[in-house]
């Protein structure tokens, strides 16, 4: 993060000087108008589209990675992504959720680079338990969901990230992951399992 950051201000206290008034005030600015200076290589305009995504993009990252640092990496490379493909954004839709998208994509590339997405059965916690059965889930609070949520192994996680938080589809979540949709389903219940198993343990 540090190292994408030292980057964007790699300009000239001309170019700052010059640039300030475009981006002064972001917080009133219409996020069209902020994106339109990135698209133009507008430096300070990228560090604020930066300063104000990268809160949300980095809970993103970690609910995938469930690692800082690992997350912070993925977020760099998330934004290196964004800005490299600004122009192929319309405008069309919300761009917060054009972002997101890159964020979990670059989250999975960097999973199975690693080959962190190989789903084993090693923790068959769903033995003999059906998909209908009621969990506690709404009884946690948000933080303390996404605590336990970080703590699955990694293919649940991924998966339930995908299917609960993101809307992926399964027959969506086994293109992205090289899995079969069947694959996808058990995977779903065995963290949902697992989360109760641990959310009773509260």
């Amino acid at each position: 993060m540090q190292r994408f950051l030292g980057n964007l201000h790699l300009h000239s206290r001309e170019s700052q000087a010059s640039q300030h008034h475009a981006v002064a005030g972001t917080k009133d600015m219409r996020v069209p108008n902020l994106i339109e200076l990135c698209k133009q290589g507008d430096r300070a305009a990228q560090k604020s589209l930066f300063d104000t995504l990268a809160p949300k993009m980095f809970s993103v990252c970690l609910r995938y990675m469930g690692d800082r640092a690992a997350a912070e990496d993925v977020l760099q490379d998330g934004f290196i992504t964004l800005f490299t493909k600004l122009d192929t954004y319309s405008g069309e839709g919300p761009f917060e959720g054009w972002a997101r998208k890159i964020f979990v994509n670059t989250a999975l590339m960097s999973l199975r680079k690693t080959d962190a997405l190989s789903l084993s059965d090693d923790i068959d916690i769903a033995r003999g338990v059906g998909d209908g059965v009621p969990t506690p889930v709404q009884s946690l609070g948000y933080k303390e969901l996404m605590k336990l949520i970080a703590q699955l192994p990694t293919g649940f996680r991924t998966v339930f990230n995908l299917y609960v938080l993101e809307g992926y589809s399964h027959k969506e979540i086994a293109e992205a992951l090289g899995i079969s949709e069947n694959t996808s389903r058990s995977q779903l219940r065995r963290a949902r399992m697992m989360l109760q198993d641990r959310i009773k343990k509260e």
